[in-house]
Formats: structure tokens, sequence, C-alpha cells
């Protein structure tokens, strides 16, 4: 009997404790006991699922990301009624902050250097793999050291099939990276064996989206790298370069351009055979940002060859997909029926299926300068602010949550599911672009947190559980691209930290025999045999920009801007001339007052932080410590 009043006595003591700290923080009766967000998201602050006589049904749907079919379980949760305010619960993260700054608040010449050789290192063993094992087939198994192509066994594995299309996507998808990391030899001995052995007439079914930001903007940033006179990369052209990659280019444009024919509202269809066209079993339904994140590419295409048509169907997709949008809320879809214009996916996110839709109306604008991107990018963003943001007003200041993006549906504007993916973590970057710097402080830091704790982002991650709802890591760049544009905004050094913590579990987690492998599993660090083209497109070289401060691309007087795949182009005032006189017969789109000017289009509108700021931390070290308990790295 003596250790049943031992474990009685231990039980009342925990549950004694737990009450104290329960009242003395501010998470007292009000907060449903049926959370484990004792000291994390207080979610009555979030209207989200807890609303006076309603409770919030979450239906069963099917999502899919990146080809992978996922379930959503349906859950009920408590009501809470909001009680009067109490006593700061933020005191709580506010002992030892000098260990933060201890950690991440200086950065040595040496240690940057160093990090710089890693991330080329690391860059180069994947792309020298796959040119020895792999090459000239798509994609490198890193595990097996063998090549991968389309899966014409099974058409419908749209996971592999969508994005494999038999062109040696790898190596055109890493040309420019060639360049960002100074071997112009190798740049131009990879132009002409893309000259030499790429081919177009292929029967291959791909997605639209893919091909577009994966093969076409790499030859276009290519083509337009090869020629441009102000040469950022030093002479990088060779004599009997005759515009080759462009004319691949346009060819491919060509085979993209039967998915927008025969679509009652302009929209695309998702999938093309590079030689028959739309195939008759296709689809009518495509995701918002597969639809509506083709204008870059088809419009610097335009532009430079002198053909409206592509940049005409492009936009047209735009306004056809801003047009669906909710009158009550702002906010589009992720998932839409070409035919019908019915929105068949509700949910409204930042995440996959509608990420580079918002990316790229504030990109156009750059590009362009075209008034109606802006208009509809600001739209956009401030529909984004009010229904999606969570948490409290000011990122550094305050009392409350983090701010947090939640998926929510499109009319009513009330969260969907309480699950965020890593797709998501572009968004920080966009937001550096817009100049709203400290929303992307805060959010780049919850993301950040993620990493350190899983040492790689889960594709899903469930906020309110704290654990990943969906396991694997794709290699992905998005974390690390928005890193590097924080950094360019900032210059603080806790952005080469988190760039040095990435390319260090990349380096751990990830490297296999012949390149880096997905990880199947986040807490296992089990791997699939698979190095999508990305990681070399985009991963390793936003990694490389962040630690080499001298790259040409930020001392050239020219400026540049990164596509949705990590492709260079320059902001070019050839790019914001137009050789015809009327892009599209359709009316344009209204032109409502805006509060403010439209900033300058021929630069990013990214106000750098105040010089007294730049080597403290960009967030609060309470604010640090309360993310990172919210996620459960401590």
């Amino acid at each position: 009997m003596q250790w049943r009043s031992i474990v009685v006595g231990l039980v009342v003591l925990r549950l004694s404790v737990s009450w104290v700290l329960w009242l003395a923080f501010g998470l007292g009766p009000d907060v449903s006991s049926g959370f484990n967000f004792h000291l994390g998201f207080n979610l009555h602050k979030f209207d989200l699922l807890f609303r006076e006589e309603r409770e919030a049904e979450l239906s069963s749907c099917s999502q899919r990301i990146q080809g992978h079919s996922y379930e959503e379980t349906a859950s009920t949760c408590a009501k809470i009624e909001e009680g009067p305010s109490r006593t700061p619960y933020l005191n709580l993260f506010d002992g030892n902050r000098d260990e933060y700054v201890r950690r991440y608040s200086s950065f040595p010449d040496a240690l940057r250097t160093k990090m710089k050789d890693m991330a080329k290192e690391m860059f180069y063993f994947g792309y020298e793999n796959y040119m020895k094992y792999a090459f000239p087939e798509d994609e490198l198994n890193p595990i097996d050291c063998e090549g991968r192509g389309p899966d014409v066994l099974n058409p419908s594995n749209i996971n592999i099939n969508d994005v494999l299309g038999n062109y040696s996507l790898t190596l055109i998808d890493t040309l420019d990276t060639l360049l960002v990391l100074g071997n112009v030899t190798e740049f131009q001995r990879a132009v002409k064996l893309v000259i030499d052995t790429v081919s177009f007439d292929k029967d291959s079914t791909v997605q639209v989206f893919e091909a577009n930001i994966r093969i076409l903007g790499s030859l276009i940033s290519a083509h337009i790298l090869l020629t441009d006179p102000k040469h950022p990369f030093g002479e990088v052209g060779f004599k009997d370069y005759d515009n080759e990659l462009l004319h691949l280019a346009h060819d491919l444009a060509v085979r993209l351009l039967p998915a927008f024919e025969n679509t009652s509202t302009g929209i695309p269809y998702p999938r093309v055979n590079l030689k028959t066209g739309v195939p008759p079993d296709s689809v009518n339904e495509t995701c918002t940002a597969g639809a509506g994140s083709l204008l870059v590419e088809f419009g610097i295409l335009s532009r430079l060859i002198g053909d409206s048509t592509f940049e005409w169907v492009a936009r047209r997709a735009v306004r056809a997909l801003w047009n669906l949008r909710s009158n009550k809320t702002g906010l589009l879809g992720n998932v839409i029926n070409i035919q019908t214009g019915q929105w068949v996916g509700k949910q409204s996110g930042l995440g996959a299926g509608m990420d580079s839709f918002y990316e790229y109306l504030l990109k156009s604008y750059i590009l362009f300068g075209e008034k109606e991107d802006y208009r509809m990018f600001k739209a956009a963003y401030e529909s984004i602010q009010n229904h999606m943001r969570r948490g409290r007003e000011s990122c550094n200041e305050g009392e409350g949550d983090p701010p947090l993006y939640v998926n929510v549906n499109m009319f009513s504007g009330e969260i969907m599911n309480t699950w965020i993916d890593s797709l998501q973590a572009f968004f920080p970057g966009l937001q550096v672009l817009n100049g709203d710097i400290d929303d992307a402080i805060c959010l780049h830091a919850f993301y950040y947190a993620i990493w350190k704790r899983f040492g790689a982002l889960p594709e899903r991650y469930n906020w309110q559980l704290k654990a990943p709802d969906v396991l694997f890591y794709p290699l992905r760049p998005e974390l690390v691209e928005s890193t590097y544009l924080l950094y360019q905004a900032t210059k603080n050094p806790f952005y080469l930290h988190v760039g040095m913590d990435i390319l260090q579990s990349l380096e751990t987690n990830a490297k296999v025999r012949c390149g880096y492998a997905t990880l199947h599993h986040v807490v296992d660090k089990s791997k699939e045999d698979r190095m999508e083209s990305f990681f070399l497109s985009e991963t390793c070289k936003y990694l490389y920009l962040l630690f080499d401060e001298d790259n040409p691309l930020h001392k050239s007087d020219n400026k540049y801007i990164f596509t949705t795949e990590g492709h260079v182009v320059p902001i070019d005032q050839r790019f914001r001339e137009k050789q015809w006189n009327d892009l599209s017969p359709c009316e344009a789109l209204p032109e409502p007052e805006l509060n403010n000017q439209l900033p300058l289009s021929n630069i990013s509108n990214c106000n750098r932080i105040p010089e007294e700021r730049r080597y403290a931390l960009p967030l609060k070290s309470v604010y640090m410590r309360q993310i990172d308990h919210m996620v459960g790295v401590f």
C-alpha cells in the first residue's frame, strides 16, 4: 500500500503545480483541458475553431500535395468563451534570454567561408553524380546511383510523370546555378549538351506548371544570361551560340498552348502531352497555383520574341481566377473546375495549390510594371491579412500568440484545419519583397523552430498537436529561400546561423552514396531514393548565395529577381516594353482607388531594417523562446 500512497502523492503534487501555473500565466479555466497548448497557442484568441453557439466541423476530404494523396480526419473541438484578461504569460519565456544572443548575434568570416565552401561541395556532389549516373535521364536516384525517367508502365503515377518528361530535367533546371557558383566552363558545356541532346518532341504527358517553371524558366534564364550585355557573371557567352535555348523555350511553350484551348473559363488544363496536346481523359480540375503561375515565364518569352500569345493566355488565366474570388472575403480556393468555374477545393491558404499564385502577382509587377498585377496583389495581400493571419498584431511587441497564417474557407474565412505545409515557408520571402519585414521575421522563426526540432520540414505540420501530419521532406528550398531574402534585407547574422543549421542537417540526414535523398520520415530519418531537380536548382543555390557576400548577383548594378523555381532573371527595361498595342481584347480589370501610390516597379519594395537593429536579434529572445516552446523544441 505504501507505493500507492507515493503515486497518489506525486499525482496530487503535479496537479497542484499545474493549477498554480495555469492560474499564474493566464491560461485559466476558459481554456479547454482537451488541448496540449497550455504553454503554446492560446487557441481562445483565435476565432478559429471556437465561436459561440457553433462547433467547428472539419469535412473529410482528400488533399493532394505534389502527387501524394492524404486523407484529412474530421474533428470537433469544444467551444471556448472569451473571459477577462489575465496576467501576461510571456514572462514564462523571459528567463535566460542571453542563450539566444550568445548563439545568434555574430558569425565569423572564417565560418562564413567554410559554409560557402560546404554549400558548393553539396551542389557538386549532387550534380556530378547526376551527370555520371543519370544523364540524360531526368533525375538521379541517389541511393542506387541510377537515373530516373517517366513511369511509362504506370501513366497514372502523376507524382513522377507530372515532373519527368524525358528531357534531361535536372541538367536544364541547374543551368543558371552553375553560373551563380562561378563555373563558366561547366555552364557552357551544359548549354551545349542541352542544345545537342534535348528535344521536346516526346510522347510525354507532363504538368503544364512544372514544365513551365522548371524547364521553360531555366531555358529563358540561361539564354538571357548568355546574351546579357551587362555580363553580371563575366564573359559567359560563346561565339557559336545562336539563340538555341530561346528556340527550345519557344518550342516547349507552343507545345503547352493546347492546355489553354477548349476551356470555357480560359483557365488551362493541368496537363498536356508534348506530342498530341491535351489527353482525351484529362481531368477538368486544376489548382490555383498551377493555372495562375505561368505569367512570369510566358510574359518574358512573349517580350523576348515579340509574340503576345503566350503572355495573353497566361494573363487571361490569372484574370479568370481573380474574377472568381469570393465577393465576401476576397479569397480564392485551391482547386477549380476549368469548364464551370466552380470551386472544387474551397480551402484558402498560402501553401500547396496556392503559393506561387500570390508570388507571381507581385513578381509580374516588378518585372513588367503592369499596374493591374500590383492591384491584384495588394488586394490579395489585404485579404490574407484579414482572414488567414492569427496571433498578436505586432511580431516583436505585445502579448499573445505569435503571428501564424492558417487555412480557411474561402467564402467564410473560418478555419478549415489545424495544419500548415512546408511550401508556405516561401511566404516570408515574398513579404520581404513587399517590404513587410517584421511579419516575415516572425513567420520565418516559426518554420525555423520546426526545422530545429526535426532537422527538416515535414510536408505538413499540425500546430495544434505539435506534430507532423505528413512526414516526408523532399529537400524543398522554401525555408532556405526566405532565409536568404531576409538576410539580404537585414544583414542580420541570425540568418547565417539558420542557413548553417539547414546545411548541416542536410549533410547529416540526407546525404547518401551518390547524392542527397528525400527524407521519407523526418523523425526516424528514413529515406526515399529520389533527388528532385529543385534541390540543385534552388536549395543549393540559395544556400550558396546566403554565404557568398561577394557574388556577382550582389555586386551587380543591375537588379535581379528569382522565379518560383529559383531561376535568375534581370529586372530589365526591355521587359516593360511591349511590341504590340493591346495585350488582350478583353476588358481590363477595374482600377480601384489605392490608399497609397504604387511602389516603384523596377525594385523590390524592401525597406531595410534600421541600423540599430541590424545586429540585435531580429526577433526578441522572449518571442523566440515562445515559438520554440510552442513547436516543442524544448
